[in-house]
């Protein structure tokens, strides 16, 4: 478990959030955060959706069913959520 996991618990939004902000610069897609994180397609979808309504996620189309996500580091919420997910890492979380 890692140390986001032990404060706030597993969640698949959580997943889905922490796997967008170790990949920051990499945009991506639905199927392939599933595959990265062990999540269903449909998990994916209905979690990313107030990620991106939030404005901490960008969603851009890619072809005519493809849509490709990135955190989005010109938003105010995703820069001090990366900046507490660094610090967090860099501290001793007690179990």
């Amino acid at each position: 478990m890692d140390k986001l996991e032990k404060i706030f618990g597993k969640t698949a939004q959580m997943t889905v959030l922490k796997n967008l902000i170790e990949r920051q610069n990499e945009p991506t897609y639905l199927s392939g955060i599933a595959e990265e994180t062990g999540l269903s397609h449909a998990s994916v979808s209905r979690v990313i959706t107030p990620l991106v309504g939030s404005g901490v996620v960008t969603e851009k189309p890619f072809g005519k069913q493809t849509r490709i996500f990135q955190l989005n580091m010109e938003s105010e919420a995703a820069k001090l959520i990366v900046d507490f997910y660094n610090k967090l890492n860099q501290i001793e979380v007690e179990a």
